[in-house]
């Protein structure tokens, strides 16, 4: 794995927010054609993470190289120009009620390209099938299910042909067998477009159905970064407890005061 090429390298990120440290000194290399989870629980800076890899936030110390370039140091004009290299699906998908599926999947391209609306049709209509939705492109969001909605996002989001995706919680709101079929379908975009994929998830049927790595988060810290079958043998008491759902264990789900509401705030 370490003969391979380094798509995103993070070193000794650190991050505070309203007086808290969220991200504690964090270090670790994506690699370019992986499935990359970030899990770990509540609170324990997940999100804020996933915010700095795709430029929304800043840190307070540290860098983010991408092919070769560091972007904490990029202006605002930059990191627009360096988002276009990726997808994002958002935990909600994120799609906008006034559009069909046509137009939500066609925004980006319309946004940052100057291509003619009928190859733009025809782009879209591939990214579609892709997903699985060929000849749903003139349905309004609110006649999708919540699975489909998360396709639609899919689609939107590799329809620039992106480097990277940025998954937020895909599996969140779904039930198991939506989940499974939008984990699959992570995986055959994955290997088709060749996209390196970084997913922030809790849901640990779906880490361990496509990780090829995964990186445990605990109070802002990583605790573990290994394969599925690593941090399913994990020796570490918390990535056990974590994996395994117990509510008994080193981390204490049921302490009373500030500690626990600090535990539990979304960082």
């Amino acid at each position: 794995m370490e003969n391979r090429e380094v798509v995103i390298s993070v070193r000794d990120l650190e991050k505070t927010l309203g007086g808290l440290k969220v991200l504690d000194g964090i270090s670790l290399d994506i690699y370019k054609g992986e499935t990359f989870v970030i899990m770990g629980g509540s609170g324990c800076g997940k999100t804020t993470f996933l915010r700095h890899l795709i430029g929304a936030l800043k840190p307070d110390k540290g860098h983010i190289y991408y092919a070769n370039k560091d972007i904490t140091s990029l202006t605002s004009a930059e990191i627009d120009n360096f988002r276009r290299k990726f997808g994002m699906v958002f935990q909600s998908a994120a799609l906008l009620d006034s559009l069909n599926v046509e137009d939500n999947v066609a925004l980006p391209l319309k946004e940052h390209t100057k291509l003619d609306d009928n190859i733009i049709k025809i782009i879209v209509k591939m990214k579609l099938a892709l997903v699985g939705l060929r000849g749903f492109e003139n349905l309004m969001t609110s006649e999708l299910s919540g699975g489909m909605k998360k396709r639609v996002g899919l689609a939107r989001a590799i329809a620039m042909d992106p480097e990277l995706v940025f998954y937020d919680e895909p599996s969140s709101g779904l039930d198991p067998i939506v989940t499974a079929v939008i984990d699959d379908l992570i995986l055959d975009l994955s290997k088709k477009l060749l996209i390196t994929s970084i997913v922030v998830s809790h849901d640990m049927n779906s880490v361990f159905r496509i990780a090829d790595r995964v990186a445990m988060l605990h109070k802002g810290k990583i605790l573990q970064i290994g394969t599925r079958d690593e941090i399913k043998n994990s020796s570490n008491p918390i990535v056990q407890q974590f994996i395994q759902g117990k509510t008994e264990g080193p981390v204490d789900f049921f302490k009373k005061g500030d500690d626990y509401l600090t535990e539990l705030v979304d960082k």
